[in-house]
Formats: C-alpha cells, structure tokens, sequence
C-alpha cells in the first residue's frame, strides 16, 4: 500500500489504498493519522486523491492558533489546554511548528517533551511540523494537516506556531479563535503592536503571570487594545491571565475562547473565516501550480529570451509577464490537445 500512496500512478488500487487509509483515520488510527500527515507534508503523488477523500468529512473542528514570541510558554500552554478539552470529553489533534533542520530538513524539536503527559492518550494527537523555509510561522502543509485531524474526529485542533516575531501573523488565516501569548520580561505591548500581532488576537494572554510585571503587561495591553478602532457589536479580546505550568487561569481560558466561537456564530462571523480561508488556500493553491507549469516549460521557450528583451529595452517586466502568461496558456492547452488524442 505505502509504495502505491507514495509513488502513485492514479489506478484503481491506488484509490483503494487512499480509501482505506483515510477510512482507518476517521476510525481515529493513529498510524493512518501519521501516514495522511507525512503524505501531505511530503505532497505525495496521492495527495490530490487524499484531498477529495477527506472532503466530505472535515469542517466540524474548531481550529485554534497559539501564537506568540519564543520563551513565552506556548507548548506549556498548548498542553495545559489540551488536559482541559479532554477533561471535557474532546478528541483533540495538536500541530505543532517547528523550525526545520538545517540537516534533516524535518521539525527541530519533534513531539514536544512538554506534552508527553498525553503521548499515551488515544483521543489525542500531538505532530510536529517542519517549516521546511516557509516563513509566516507555519508549514505550508499545515491547511491540509488540519483536515486531516479534523477528519480524524478531533473536534479542537491546536495549531502552535514557530514563534519568530513578526511574521506570526499567518495563524490568524488558519484559525477560528488566535491566542497571542506574552509574558513579563518577554517584550512589553508596544513590541506586540510592531509585530501586527495587535490585529490579529481574538484572545490575549499573559501567561507565567506570578512573576513581577504582569500587572504592568496587563494594564499596557489593556491601553494598547483600547486604541484600536471597533463599531458597536465587535469582539473585543479579553487579557486572560495564565500560569500554565500549574493550570491557573486554564479554566478562565477555554471560557474565553468558548465565548469568541459564540461571537463567531451569533454574528456570522465564523462562516466569513472560513470562506476566506478556503479562498486563500485555493488561491495558494493555483498559484503553486502556475508555478510548477512554468518550471516545467521546455528550456527554450522559459525566460531567457524574455529576459534579453527587457534589458535590450524592447519589452517592460508587465509586457514580459504578460507574453509569459500567454505562453504559459498555450502551452497548457497544446498538453491538453495531446492528452486528449492519446485518449482516442
């Protein structure tokens, strides 16, 4: 089965092989969860076949982002909330993002020591995630992953982002609720509105909050918060504090982020996240292939010459990217002539 997933030809067993596969992860497997995650993250042959599969049984997660500078404790945080979801009855998936090495090209850290107190826990399921360069503090797999464990019967996934300042602000496309973690001594709220992290919280958190200076950090962020401009009727995120490694403010916590998704749905607003998010991906997603149809254009006919005409004054970057997109349409529907007499 792994050979037909992995190097996949599109046959009738191969489909069987998703089929499976994927029928074993609703079932909560936690090998086919893995495998599904590696496939997407390695975009296997099969993954437009595991894409349609999954279809019809995602949708029903809701998707948390946890985000926030590094040292600030998202990992204890993360594992604090996934003790309270279970406590609740939730099956709960975790993605957590890791940066890549520079050697392996997988997660740095791998499964988080921090949450090994659920590693045994078959209603939870914790994947890191490499980055593999992709910047905005997730992996470019991670949309897919998501479905993945939302077809798994996780009804919270937690998605921890890397933690690299000012590009964290991709969570807030992927998420239904985003938690922005601060801590005394880790950056004051001036640096939270410099890395655009202020426009993008639906709940904020300042979590190791028995040290010195989590009053102030409070007060700041409260100051901060209240300069934004809102209408009446808009969310206006609270400042839970937190002191995750003894659970204290956990509680108080999942009572806020139970009380954005009630915004979300009494306003409407969780249906326009989605719909923006998926049209996002499917954006992402058209683009990535335009890109991969122009790598694989025949070498004389790629940018060289386009290029020469530039410099030599004939043509101007927008007239060269133009003559390019129709270049790269013809040489579209030239293949899909071809496929179509092979066909007859």
């Amino acid at each position: 089965m792994t050979g037909g997933l992995v190097h996949g030809s599109g046959t009738e067993t191969s489909r069987r092989s998703v089929a499976g596969l994927v029928e074993r992860t609703r079932s909560g497997d936690p090998r086919a969860i893995g495998r599904l995650i590696s496939l997407v993250e390695n975009d296997a042959p099969a993954l437009r076949e595991i894409a349609a599969a999954l279809a019809p049984h995602v949708g029903n997660a809701q998707v948390i982002g946890i985000t926030g500078a590094p040292g600030v404790g998202k990992s204890t945080c993360t594992s604090a909330l996934v003790t309270a979801y279970r406590r609740s009855g939730a099956r709960v998936g975790v993605l957590a993002v890791d940066p890549s090495s520079p050697f392996s090209g997988g997660a740095l850290l791998g499964d988080r020591v921090r949450m090994q107190d659920h590693a045994t826990d078959p209603d939870v399921f914790i994947r890191s995630m490499a980055t593999r360069g992709h910047l905005g503090g997730l992996a470019a797999a991670t949309p897919q992953a998501v479905r993945v464990l939302d077809a798994a019967g996780c009804s919270v996934v937690l998605v921890e982002t890397v933690g690299v300042g000012q590009s964290e602000v991709e969570i807030a496309g992927l998420a239904d609720t985003t938690l922005v973690l601060l801590a005394p001594g880790m950056g004051d709220a001036v640096q939270v509105a410099k890395a655009g992290l202020l426009e993008v919280g639906d709940v904020y958190v300042v979590n190791k909050a028995d040290r010195d200076g989590a009053e102030r950090l409070s007060r700041d962020l409260r100051h901060m918060l209240g300069l934004g401009e809102r209408s009446e009727g808009d969310w206006m995120p609270p400042i839970v504090r937190t002191v995750a490694t003894s659970g204290d403010g956990i509680d108080a916590l999942v009572d806020a982020i139970a009380a954005h998704r009630a915004h979300l749905r009494d306003t409407g607003e969780l249906d326009v996240r989605r719909a923006r998010r998926i049209r996002e991906e499917i954006a992402a997603l058209a683009l990535a292939d335009l890109r991969r149809r122009l790598d694989d254009l025949p070498r004389d006919r790629r940018l060289d010459t386009l290029v020469e005409r530039v410099i030599a004054g004939e043509l101007d970057p927008y007239r060269a990217a133009d003559e390019l997109v129709a270049e790269l349409a013809d040489h579209n529907t030239d293949d899909n002539t071809l496929s179509q007499v092979r066909c007859t």
